[in-house]
Formats: C-alpha cells, structure tokens, sequence
C-alpha cells in the first residue's frame, strides 16, 4: 500500500502540469472510449446485478448498480462537459501589491491525491475519475463489492486512454487491497494522500471521520425536506413534491420528510395523498396529518432516517418558523426546499435554512454536478469546509501565493 501511494503522489506532480488543451484531448478520448466498450461494461455490470440479486441486495443499491447502453452514454457525455469546463489549475483568484512592492498573486493550484470511497453506483468511477484528472489530481478510487466487476471495466478502459497518450496509468488509479484494513490503511496515509471524500451510508462515514487522519470532506447521508407554505401554488406543490420523492427514491437528495402549513393541510393533503399512492408511495404522517388521510403514524425515528426508498413522512407545521425548526433538528445540511409565492417568507427560508443546497419553488432532485452545470461531482458535500453541495472540479483544486519581488528584505 505504502509503495502504491508513494507511486501516486509521484505521478501527481506530472498530473499538476499537464495543459488544459492535453486534459481535454484526453477527456473526449475517455468518452469515446466508454461508447465504444459499451457493451463489454454493460456486461460486466450484469455480473454484479446478478450477484447482487442473490446477495438480496435492496431495490434502490439495485437501481444504483444497473448500467445500460443509456446510462453508459451518459458517463460518456458527463466526461464531454467536464472537458468543455473552463480550466481550474492556474486562476488567479486575488492579487495586490504590498506597501513594500510586493507582487503577491492567489492562484488555484490541484489537490493532489484524493482518494474516494464509493458505494454501488459504478458511474462514480468515471464522473470522479474525469473531475480529478481535469483538475490535474491524481484519484485512488475504492469502490463498493457490489459494483467490482463494473468498476474494473471502467476504469481500465480509461486507464487504456492514459496509456495511449503515454501517461501514468495510475493517475486512475483502484485501491489494490478493497478491504476493510485497506480502507483503514488508506485513510491514514496523509504522507501521500490530501484529501478523502466518503460516499456511501451513515456507517461508512463515520467510520471514516473519526478515524483518518487525511482531510476528509464527507459526502453525508440526505435527510432532505420541502415545505409547502400556506401560499404555495397547490399544483405546482404537488408536481415538486411527488418529484422529489419518487422521481429517484433511492438517491441522496430525494425528499424524505414533507412538511405542509397547517393553514392549507385539509385542502392538499388529499389529492396529495391521491398522487402519491398512485406512485406506489408508503406514507407515515403525525397526528394532525392523520385527521386527514388516513396513513400510519410517523415516530421521531422516522423524521432521523433517511429512507433511500419509496417512503415519505408528511408533519403539519404552524408557520414558517416551525419548518425550519424541524429542518434544523432533523435535516442532514443536505438539500430544502420551500414552495410559496410569498416572496417574503421565501427569502426568510433560504436565509435562514442552514443547508447546502436551499431551494425555492423546485425539487430538491437538481442538487447534482450534472444539473448544476459542473458535467459532474465528485460528492455532495455536507461539509462547510473545504466544499459544500455539489463538488465540482473547482472544488478539487487549492490554491498557493505566488510572490514577485525586487530583492525586498524584512
């Protein structure tokens, strides 16, 4: 592991000073290159569905997992938007002159090494891969068993492309022991790796944060709101809503608890609850809700968990204040949203949810590299350090102060 990493922090010092006009060569090869392997990786993909059908893995992992023709195309062009991104190694971000005629300039500089832990979703492979490499940042990627076989596919093929333009294959680089030591080995490697970023559950997370010693920017689970103030728009309430929640159950920034304005709760909770068990939604509701449709009762268990399936919680609340209460006690710092016309109350919720991503009038369903514009994410970041929300090629870069002087002294 020791002698890997050594290796990896070498080759990023190659990776740093590579031009914008290589980074994108390269980038629009990987994408051809995912097309033109299509089916070889959408059959290494049927290998882990069929093994994680049989290790009874959940609806929603499943839907992570699965790769077709269409979702290898949009790998591909993911890849093809990074590469049209303006370049983020060498900005300046700042500059001044000191009273003495210093020349001092703030420019972005790559991270270095970032090793990702990642769970299911094969697609994180080649989105982080082409973000760390556009960046100039050398990646060391631990995906989850679940997707090994679509993962290797992946990375080889554009390992292959490095290879053709003469550059480290392991700039691209899987962590050799997939372990659980090896994780635990990985994350205290600070030597030669700068930075973590963990995707995946609760556990993973917490386990990686209390024990790395390598800056970790967490990719935090999505406990994800929408409130529908008393001046809402009903139909554009009820579209958003169901959206959010069943566009996409399983993913990170899916709705997980719907909070309605007491004033408006007998007349949308019913063709709310019409739309959302015509999609198959399990509901949980709190008492008040309850006088109104008939659904199960909601426990405060259930406002704390993320769900990852087609399962919602509805609470009627008092006032706008109530919302961001409950926001604030239960909320992941995710993604939340309120629907209202009223401007006033509007700029009270974004002002006052603290969360990365605060909506108005839209589904918590765009907090996405891709529907940002960033081509793609590394992670969501929950963090307010280094990043926060989509974490985009911007966001794995640093900066250093370059100085000019004329033989000043101190």
């Amino acid at each position: 592991m020791t002698q890997f990493l050594e290796e990896s922090k070498k080759i990023s010092r190659e990776i740093s000073t590579l031009s914008g006009e290589v980074k994108n060569k390269v980038l629009n090869e990987m994408a051809d290159a995912l097309m033109d392997h299509c089916d070889f990786i959408v059959s290494c993909n049927a290998k882990d569905m069929s093994e994680g059908k049989l290790n009874n893995l959940s609806d929603a992992l499943l839907d992570r997992l699965y790769l077709d023709g269409d979702r290898v195309k949009g790998m591909a062009d993911a890849i093809r938007e990074i590469a049209t991104l303006k370049e983020p190694v060498g900005r300046t971000l700042d500059g001044w002159v000191t009273e003495n005629g210093l020349n001092i300039q703030k420019v972005s500089i790559p991270i270095g090494v970032i090793g990702i832990i990642y769970e299911s979703r094969p697609n994180v492979t080649s989105d982080t891969a082409a973000l760390c490499f556009k960046s100039g940042n050398v990646c060391v990627l631990k995906g989850g068993k679940e997707a090994e076989h679509s993962n290797n596919a992946i990375a080889n093929v554009l390992r292959h492309v490095l290879a053709k333009n003469k550059l480290p294959e392991q700039a691209i680089a899987l962590l050799p022991d997939s372990s659980r030591e090896g994780v635990a080995n990985l994350i205290k490697q600070d030597k030669y790796v700068d930075l973590i970023v963990p995707r995946g559950g609760a556990a993973l997370i917490k386990y990686v944060s209390e024990n790395a010693t390598v800056p970790v920017v967490k990719h935090d689970k999505g406990l994800c709101h929408i409130y529908i103030d008393k001046d809402a728009n009903h139909k554009k309430a009820i579209q958003i809503a169901i959206n959010a929640k069943v566009q996409r159950p399983g993913v990170c920034n899916a709705m997980e608890t719907l909070l309605v304005h007491k004033e408006v709760a007998a007349y949308i909770l019913p063709p709310l609850y019409e739309a959302f068990i015509a999609e198959g939604t399990e509901l949980k509701g709190c008492e008040v809700t309850r006088e109104y449709i008939e659904i199960d009762c909601a426990t405060h268990e259930d406002y704390d968990t993320e769900y990852l399936a087609n399962i919602l919680n509805i609470k009627v609340v008092k006032n706008v204040e109530e919302a961001i209460f409950h926001i604030g006690k239960y909320g992941s710092g995710h993604s939340e949203a309120i629907i209202s016309e009223n401007y006033s109350i509007v700029n009270k919720f974004l002002n006052e949810v603290d969360a990365a991503c605060v909506y108005a009038n839209a589904s918590t369903r765009f907090t996405d590299g891709g529907a940002f514009g960033l081509g793609a994410e590394v992670g969501i970041s929950t963090n307010k350090l280094h990043s926060r929300g989509p974490m985009g090629i911007n966001d794995l870069t640093t900066f250093k102060y370059k100085i000019y002087g004329q033989g000043q002294i101190r």
